[in-house]
């Protein structure tokens, strides 16, 4: 095994001197991540006259940082746990100014979509960053903390909508990525000053194989699922790239058993509690994406249609903005039912509310303040389980592995939102009405795909389900025992239980 350098217990190491600015920062770096990701949108309608390129190619822009994020989230992880989280963090943060930079001095489709490239290649930024808490907090504040920067990805992409479309509205569109530039440039300088890097490592060498094994199943399940209804579902293309990632990801699972240092461990992923908490994630990433999907769409269709309300981008934007702060203002509370009943209840509780909020979202969708209403249920639900999921991975995994087990969770959600992506698309594209010569998306296919996204929350409860039972044990990795280099390390615990 590894050699593992992790602080001693009673080795003199405190405390960082001012962790609530460790806190704040690592989340003011996920709200900036996740503002990059929803930037563009705004300017999808737009760019294939803004790039002078075709509509196919110019989604490419949107396609690149999907498949970036995906190969770059897991691989971020585990060079983390080797090299250190700060490190990789701070990496990740370079990447994103970079990528931001050269989006804002793009006026074709090639440098846009490396631009965009790069800037994907920084999603491991929040995973990393709630590892970074596992190791440097006190146990204390270890479950709101953690609870705070999962929810920064909701909360970005909130408040970074309607930003996104002011800006859109009165300024030239280059200057969406001049702010990105400039938000990452803050962060970076704020990592450096004030977030210490992180005494735990394994070092080791770097799996390269499993690293492309996973890039190429990663890669090509997600172009299918993605661009499927472009190509065609049965297409030969289609077809042809999902089994590519099948015999990919299989091949890819037997060397990672069979390798000494696995890009992903393999035996630690199929642990109960490790393994429903990401099939949950799967399901919830699928169902808090169906709202994204819906609500903008119901927001913009013309009134005339009977059920669309004609309102403008930035209303958009206003509309689901409370969300990100009911998901922020979550988080605490998120930590206070982990520490109490266990993060295995929290995550079932936040299923629920969404399966309900969904299930207004049926009967309520005619009025903005039905919808207001709507977003903000559901981002409460998300809010919970959010704060559950790295609480449950933390506590089933040895802290030596805290980054990749976190990344591997953040890329199976990422999963669920493109699968969610799909099947509304196939489900709008298939239930439509006619509005004078144009085929819209029907008030019952919005319906469908709204009851689509409470049974996946639903399923998410379901899985939840069998976690294991909570046992109330709370430690950091700063009060672990290091692990020798014949013994793999015991999961540091917190609030949750190990299988």
């Amino acid at each position: 095994m590894p050699n593992t350098l992790a602080r001693p217990a009673g080795a003199g190491d405190s405390a960082p001197p001012r962790p609530n600015a460790v806190v704040a920062v690592l989340a003011f770096a996920g709200i900036v991540v996740s503002l990059m990701q929803t930037l563009v949108i705004p300017i999808v309608p737009e760019l294939p006259r803004l790039l002078d390129a075709s509509a196919s190619n110019a989604i490419w822009a949107v396609t690149a940082t999907l498949l970036a994020a995906a190969v770059a989230t897991p691989i971020a992880g585990r060079l983390g746990d080797m090299f250190g989280k700060r490190r990789l963090l701070l990496v990740s943060l370079v990447l994103l100014v970079a990528g931001s930079v050269v989006c804002a001095l793009s006026d074709s489709l090639i440098p846009m979509i490396a631009g965009r490239t790069l800037q994907g290649l920084a999603a491991a930024v929040v995973p990393l960053g709630i590892s970074i808490m596992r190791d440097e907090l006190p146990a204390e504040r270890l479950a709101g903390s953690t609870a705070l920067m999962s929810a920064s990805l909701g909360v970005g992409g909130a408040l970074g909508l309607p930003s996104a479309a002011f800006i859109a509205d009165n300024f030239d569109w280059h200057v969406l990525f001049w702010t990105s530039a400039a938000l990452g440039a803050v962060a970076l300088a704020l990592v450096l000053v004030l977030v210490p890097e992180s005494k735990v490592r394994t070092g080791g060498h770097f799996d390269l194989i499993g690293s492309l094994g996973i890039a190429t199943a990663l890669v090509s399940l997600l172009l299918a699922v993605s661009k499927g209804a472009d190509w065609g579902w049965t297409s030969g293309t289609t077809l042809g790239l999902l089994a590519v990632a099948i015999v990919s990801l299989l091949a890819w699972g037997r060397y990672e058993l069979r390798t000494a240092q696995p890009l992903v461990d393999l035996r630690t992923t199929v642990r109960r509690q490790v393994l429903f908490t990401n099939l949950a994630s799967v399901a919830f990433g699928f169902s808090m994406f169906a709202m994204s999907l819906v609500l903008p769409q119901l927001l913009q269709l013309p009134e005339a249609t009977g059920y669309g309300l004609g309102r403008s981008m930035l209303t958009v934007g206003l509309v689901l903005a409370p969300q990100g702060l009911v998901m922020m203002a979550m988080a605490p509370l998120s930590a206070a039912i982990s520490r109490t009943k266990g993060p295995k209840i929290t995550l079932m509780l936040g299923a629920a509310i969404v399966a309900t909020g969904y299930g207004l979202n049926i009967v309520l969708m005619s009025e903005i303040w039905h919808l207001v209403l709507v977003s903000c249920v559901i981002g409460a639900g998300v809010g919970f389980a959010y704060g559950a999921m790295p609480a449950l991975i933390m506590g089933a995994v040895p802290a030596s592995e805290t980054a990749a087990a976190n990344s591997l969770n953040t890329l199976m959600r990422s999963i669920g939102t493109s699968i969610a992506s799909a099947v509304a698309g196939v489900v709008l594209a298939q239930m439509t009405t006619t509005f004078g010569t144009t085929a819209l998306p029907s008030e019952n296919g919005f319906r469908t795909v709204m009851a689509i996204g409470a049974g996946a929350a639903l399923l998410a409860f379901a899985l939840a389900a069998f976690l294991p039972r909570h046992r109330p044990v709370v430690t950091t990795a700063a009060s672990a025992t290091p692990a020798s280099t014949d013994t793999a390390a015991e999961p540091v615990k917190v609030s949750g239980a190990t299988s």
